[in-house]
């Protein structure tokens, strides 16, 4: 399997990986006087949507966050909503994904969610693991801050194995041992709902990425949009701390 280093964009003018923050599903739903889970269900198909916009928007690889590490806050029937549109939306999208070329990949803890979802999710992994056309990444149970920790923690291992020395360990090492390992760096993060902050999401990865905060919430958040939020990423300078000539 090819590093991180070698998937990196090779078009300058067009993002190569987007991120999404999906935010903003329980308030357009209480906005509409209806239960917060109405809004995810009508979340889950925007993701369909955006899915099936990328390859034309030339975008190869789409990381969604779905669920987070601090998410567990929220109310028992929310939670559990979740894990019932999750399980359902693996079985209803297997096929439709496996045929449009789409390989899915998770990322996240998966020792707090139920074996029901987890055995759906290993078997969409390689259900479509033969695909290309789009690298499709979902976040559940993810957060930057632990998953750093679960990498560091791994790495020690690798330490008091004597597989590894503390000269060995660099920012290349380290990043071998993220979720993200099979991925390049996202190029453009965009969040929904007006919130102008990150939310622990790909902390590490996300170092020189560009940022487009927005107003729509996700449910109203279509590919038109996705586009042309796609096509503007063409008009940013990325120096990597560089200057331009």
């Amino acid at each position: 399997m090819p590093d991180a280093a070698t998937l990196q964009p090779t078009d300058d003018h067009s993002p190569f990986h987007v991120a999404c923050i999906m935010d903003g599903n329980g308030r357009w739903a209480q906005m509409r006087g209806r239960p917060r889970l109405v809004g995810h269900h009508i979340g889950a198909r925007r993701v369909r949507d955006i899915v099936k916009a990328c390859p034309d928007a030339g975008v190869t690889h789409l990381t969604i966050f779905a669920f987070s590490t601090e998410n567990w806050k929220r109310t028992q029937v929310e939670v559990a909503g979740l894990m019932r549109l999750f399980r359902r939306y693996i079985t209803h999208e297997a096929k439709a994904l496996l045929e449009a070329g789409v390989r899915v990949r998770f990322i996240g803890d998966r020792i707090r969610l139920d074996d029901r979802l987890v055995r759906l999710m290993d078997d969409l992994e390689m259900l479509t693991a033969v695909n290309s056309k789009l690298n499709l990444t979902i976040a559940i149970n993810y957060g930057g801050r632990d998953e750093v920790t679960r990498a560091a923690q791994r790495l020690a291992v690798e330490i008091e194995r004597g597989r590894l020395t503390h000269k060995d360990v660099d920012a290349e090492c380290l990043a071998r041992f993220l979720d993200t390992r099979f991925l390049p760096d996202p190029d453009l993060v965009i969040r929904t709902s007006g919130e102008a902050r990150i939310s622990n999401f790909l902390l590490w990865q996300s170092a020189y990425a560009e940022y487009e905060f927005i107003d729509t919430l996700w449910p109203d958040f279509h590919a038109d949009e996705f586009c042309k939020i796609v096509k503007g990423y063409s008009t940013r300078a990325r120096r990597f701390g560089g200057v331009t000539a």
